[in-house]
């Protein structure tokens, strides 16, 4: 009977002892994991999901948008006529209101005059405090500089516009934004613009393209005091028996042709008279006429003819026998509608 307990005793220890270093090991790696102030048991609470952020995609064109940094202004510059105001912390006799003279100066009382023409607000800034500090008046000056008006500082408008005129510079001073601010260019203006810029003597054109990447470029920043100007295109009035009588807008590069004035125009009417079409050209001596067969121009026996700014084309009903003289073609040519074609 011993004989047999003894083995039994043997194998039941052995199982303990495992059991025993198994809940040993558990313990330990549980002590393992780092515990967080009012951590739960894993069972019991739902684990935080944390979103990913999502990668940006490289053909998003809104995300290159985004990130593209906006083209820097012209900083604005001080100029004479100026209206100022001027403050010194700390010494309020020192501060005040005060313009810009004509030769670009101010008066500041126990300085005298300093010139500031052509300055920024911070480069003025700057002048004053070391005119202050260099002549003792205050140890550490601190100046502000604050431009109520730029009396010399407006941008002028003229020419193809709606409302011409001057305009401020303060805020946005861009091309686009200051044709806008005119009212837009007319429907005789041309597709450019010139720009004079104040105290030089070169100009800068600028055309003006339906193309967005040509237009993005053509927005350029304008300097306080520059002039620009809008032309007037070139226009060649189309009259008489045509689909669409009017005045049409020669913005070409290239030349423009009796052919193509009237196919923009519509062509002719089934009464037109087109044997006898009219081109009136103004010369210093008056009106020049010129008589064109249309019919022939169409089927090509004849050359086409080149027009020009002011020509007046008239294409005459056949069944009406009195032809209007040349003053009488531009009166009509004065009261009637503008296009502007893509030529």
């Amino acid at each position: 009977m011993k004989s047999i307990q003894l083995p039994f005793l043997r194998l039941f220890s052995s199982i303990i002892f495992l059991v025993i270093l198994g809940s040993l090991q558990i313990a330990s790696a549980q002590n393992s994991i780092p515990q967080t102030p009012g951590h739960k048991d894993d069972a019991a609470t739902e684990p935080s999901i944390v979103a990913e952020p999502t990668p940006p995609n490289a053909n998003d064109n809104s995300l290159q948008n985004a990130i593209t940094p906006a083209a820097p202004s012209t900083p604005l510059v001080i100029g004479p006529g100026d209206d100022l105001e001027i403050t010194v912390y700390g010494a309020p006799d020192l501060s005040g209101h005060m313009r810009v003279s004509a030769s670009g100066n101010i008066s500041i009382p126990l300085i005298g005059y300093i010139r500031i023409a052509g300055l920024s607000n911070s480069e003025a800034e700057a002048a004053i405090e070391a005119q202050l500090r260099e002549k003792g008046v205050v140890n550490d000056p601190q100046v502000s500089v604050y431009v109520k008006e730029y009396g010399s500082g407006g941008i002028s408008v003229a020419g193809e516009v709606a409302k011409p005129g001057s305009y401020s510079a303060l805020g946005p001073h861009r091309l686009f934004d200051v044709l806008q601010a005119a009212g837009g260019p007319t429907d005789r203006a041309a597709n450019k613009v010139i720009i004079s810029h104040r105290g030089q003597t070169e100009v800068t054109t600028v055309f003006l393209s339906k193309n967005p990447a040509e237009m993005a470029a053509s927005n350029i920043d304008l300097q306080p005091g520059d002039t620009v100007i809008v032309p007037r295109a070139g226009i060649v009035y189309v009259l008489g028996e045509v689909t669409r009588p009017g005045g049409y807008v020669l913005n070409a590069t290239g030349g423009v042709t009796v052919l193509q004035v009237v196919a923009v125009a519509g062509g002719t009417t089934h009464v037109a008279s087109a044997g006898k079409t009219r081109l009136l050209r103004k010369t210093d001596a008056g009106f020049q006429e010129e008589r064109i067969d249309l019919k022939k121009l169409l089927r090509g026996q004849i050359r086409d003819v080149a027009v020009k700014d002011e020509d007046i084309l008239f294409v005459p009903n056949s069944a009406i026998k009195s032809a209007l003289n040349a003053s009488a073609l531009v009166a009509v040519a004065a009261s009637t509608a503008i296009y502007r074609v893509p030529f």
